[in-house]
């Protein structure tokens, strides 16, 4: 990306970030995943559970769904252009889905302060229940997203207050 092209909206960088980690995202691509959102420090993915996503019990297999919350974590961490990655996630399975349900898990940021975050992820049937509760923490590695960003983009946060730090 052009640097002079570089989205100085976070909205606007949310999206395009999006955009290059999708382009290169080959794991929720073959699940069949899709955004259906994404802003600064969050996302909305989706996913129907096909027939091969479902296991003995006749329910989505959790590691499904357990994927498919990271991915959205893995969005909405990395909205702000900064590589992050999980440092640690927990899921709670609260009701089974089935094949032909669609799944949405909506990530939110909770914490960004340094290195680390704290997001939360729902995964919902579409128009329906609650069927797990994912939390993910997330580290802030070297580089960007899309690179080449940083120096563009921190110009305007050096004038971030310490009370709301980048």
């Amino acid at each position: 990306m052009n640097p002079a092209a570089v989205p100085a909206d976070p909205q606007a960088l949310a999206e395009a970030v999006a955009q290059a980690m999708w382009s290169r995202d080959n794991a929720t691509q073959a699940l069949g995943m899709r955004i259906e959102a994404v802003a600064p420090g969050q996302a909305t993915l989706s996913m129907a559970v096909r027939a091969d996503m479902v296991n003995g019990h006749h329910i989505c297999h959790g590691g499904f769904m357990f994927t498919l919350a990271d991915s959205a974590f893995a969005y909405a961490c990395n909205s702000h252009n900064r590589n992050t990655v999980a440092s640690a996630c927990a899921i709670d399975f609260l009701a089974p889905a089935r094949e032909g349900d669609v799944l949405e898990a909506e990530a939110i940021e909770r914490s960004r302060a340094g290195r680390t975050g704290v997001y939360d992820i729902t995964v919902r049937i579409r128009g329906g229940k609650t069927v797990a509760l994912f939390r993910g923490k997330s580290y802030r590695i070297e580089g960007e997203v899309i690179a080449g960003l940083a120096a563009v983009v921190q110009a305007p946060a050096a004038t971030t207050s310490a009370a709301n730090p980048a």
